[in-house]
């Protein structure tokens, strides 16, 4: 990444909701943003006539230039990545002409594991992991209505470190309106957040239940628990310093504001007929736990479940759908 310039060239790699908010605000404040998007109709439609972000003070309308690839262009200063997990090896690889040697590429994806996908395709000097807090939901095609205000994002380097050039994209996205710290213990935030991730979307996933309905089942909270707690010793193996020691509190964490309606990610993409981010989650701490020695039963348990309910929603009966490669599934290698 150039670090003389104030402008930067973006590529948003999986323009969905929460990319659009990203690049819609990136975009307003200067910078050339791509957004890719596999939709041609919706690239058509952010082309010809913006993209709407709509906030509690109103509508705005913002141009953006959207994509369906990467073919064709130079060298982006920071790509960030927010397709699906399991899509993040397929974009990479065909996004890999405009990645240059200085190019930055940072995921914000939910999960543990992006980071590897990364360095394999990209170079590991090219990785920046960040988490968000931002939201986005896409009420019709080309307006979103975003959540920004006392939403953070973290961003660091995969040592620990928070670099002149982590400053710099924070820097950026918070003059966007986009709150972003450069943190000196990204890992530490990854499994932060994955632990509230571990805690409802593979049992929300697998009993089909809404929040409301999941948090009135006791046997539901103790099994979620478990299986944080597992995550926190694998953590603690590894030597990521975790923000809190108690497995109750992501649990509790991941209900706190939502409505009784609202439906995890997990079980959103079973409804959907889609492959889950389960290799990305509690995936991710199986993984983890084989690689420091921790017994993981109870997330490799869930992992099982949530992949023989994919099977079970296949297209074709008796035969799976096509996955992309996932790391379980033997790749170099996860809200």
């Amino acid at each position: 990444m150039t670090s003389g310039r104030d402008v930067m060239r973006i590529c948003i790699l999986g323009a969905g909701s929460l990319g659009c908010v990203f690049g819609g605000l990136l975009a307003a404040a200067g910078h050339d943003v791509l957004l890719v998007n596999r939709s041609a109709d919706l690239v058509e439609r952010l082309n010809s006539g913006g993209l709407t972000l709509a906030f509690d003070s109103g509508d705005r309308v913002i141009p953006v230039q959207a994509a369906t690839d990467c073919r064709g262009r130079v060298a982006f200063d920071l790509i960030v990545v927010l397709v699906k997990s399991f899509h993040t090896r397929e974009a990479l690889a065909a996004a890999r002409e405009a990645i240059g040697p200085e190019t930055v590429v940072m995921s914000l994806q939910n999960g543990l594991g992006h980071e590897d996908v990364i360095a394999e395709i990209a170079g590991p000097s090219s990785v920046v992991i960040g988490k968000t807090y931002v939201g986005g939901v896409m009420v019709s095609p080309g307006k979103v209505v975003a959540g920004v205000v006392g939403k953070p994002t973290y961003i660091g380097e995969p040592d620990g470190t928070a670099s002149e050039r982590v400053r710099r994209i924070a820097r950026a996205f918070s003059a966007a309106g986009l709150e972003t710290l450069a943190s000196d213990r990204i890992m530490g935030v990854v499994w932060d957040k994955l632990l509230v991730n571990v805690a409802t979307g593979a049992l929300s996933g697998i009993t089909g239940l809404a929040y409301g309905d999941l948090y009135d089942v006791p046997e539901v909270a103790e099994c979620a628990c478990a299986a944080v707690r597992e995550a926190m010793e694998v953590a603690a193996a590894a030597g990521i310093a975790l923000s809190c020691d108690d497995p109750y509190r992501p649990w509790r964490i991941a209900g706190e504001g939502l409505p009784p309606g609202f439906k995890a990610s997990m079980l959103q993409s079973l409804e959907k007929g889609s492959t889950t981010e389960i290799d990305f989650v509690n995936g991710a701490v199986v993984r983890w736990g084989d690689r420091y020695g921790v017994p993981t039963p109870v997330n490799r348990t869930l992992v099982a479940a949530i992949k023989g309910v994919e099977r079970s929603l296949a297209p074709t009966h008796g035969r799976s759908r096509r996955r992309d490669e996932s790391p379980t599934a033997g790749s170099a290698i996860i809200r």
